[in-house]
Formats: structure tokens, sequence, C-alpha cells
């Protein structure tokens, strides 16, 4: 069982089927609770598909689109 909350430094972040970009500003390491997203690596061919379940690190400086096809509830970290 892998439990994240906000004592542990945590935030919730949720959105609806959408298709945006994002640029990360500090590293980000993410654990989808619900959710289906295509991301999309500027500078890179190809994508990738995270979903519930999924822990994901993104690094610093990294640019990428996030196509979201089921909605998203994640719980979150931002590295300072």
């Amino acid at each position: 069982m892998f439990v994240l909350t906000s004592n542990y430094g945590m935030n919730r972040w949720g959105c609806q089927p959408s298709k945006f970009p994002w640029s990360f500003d500090a590293t980000e390491t993410m654990y989808l609770l619900e959710g289906k997203v295509v991301v999309f690596v500027d500078g890179y061919e190809g994508s990738f598909e995270i979903g519930a379940g999924d822990l994901v690190i993104f690094p610093k400086g990294m640019n990428i689109t996030w196509d979201v096809l089921k909605a998203v509830n994640k719980h979150y970290s931002l590295e300072k």
C-alpha cells in the first residue's frame, strides 16, 4: 500500500479532460490517484501515457503538453 498525505508535504490537484502546455519551475513528484493523461515532452517525438497508480517525477525545467483523457486527481510535491 502506498499512502501520501498533506502531513508529508504532499499537495492535491485535479482537472477535467483538457489539453494544455505546462512548464516545471521545480522538480515535481506526482502520484496519480485517478485519471489518464498522454504527456508530450517538448523537443522529443512521441508521447507516453500515465494513469491511476503511476508515480512520476518531472525534472525542473521540463516543458510538456498534458492531454487529459480522463479527469485527473493526484497528489504531488515540489522540490525547492
